[in-house]
């Protein structure tokens, strides 16, 4: 079972290229109100950067509505991906939003299909190279 562990949100940085909006609307209201009244049910996703600090995967919203209610750190999995499986990882967890342009979709999509096709080159190129 992966380790919950504890990060200060201010040492969290947003996911580069993010495709997808953070809407101050309604339904953030009732994450804002439900993570008042319960706490983050679902812990955030992030990588190490090689900085020290962390990459959001999962759960922009969440870190938004817990910075608006004050929070400043929040209960975190630490994944251990490169930047493709990143990728893939942030589109799939956000895909499913009931709320997305077209145009944030349709970047997600680009995104996830490029990094898809970069792991394929990859792992083309270490097959060539262990048959050698």
């Amino acid at each position: 079972m992966q380790e919950i562990v504890k990060i200060k949100l201010s040492d969290i940085d947003s996911f580069e290229n993010h495709p997808f909006k953070v809407n101050k609307d309604d339904s953030l209201n009732e994450l804002i109100t439900s993570i008042r009244e319960n706490g983050l049910l679902n812990p955030l996703v992030v990588r190490r950067k090689e900085n020290g600090r962390f990459e959001m995967i999962s759960g922009h919203r969440r870190k938004i509505a817990l910075e608006l209610n004050g929070v400043e750190e929040a209960d975190c999995y630490i994944e251990n991906l490169n930047d493709d499986e990143a990728i893939i990882y942030m589109v799939d967890s956000n895909i499913y939003r009931s709320k997305i342009l077209p145009s944030e979709k349709a970047f997600a999509y680009k995104m996830k299909l490029d990094a898809i096709k970069h792991q394929g080159k990859k792992k083309t190129l270490l097959h060539k190279m262990c048959r050698s």
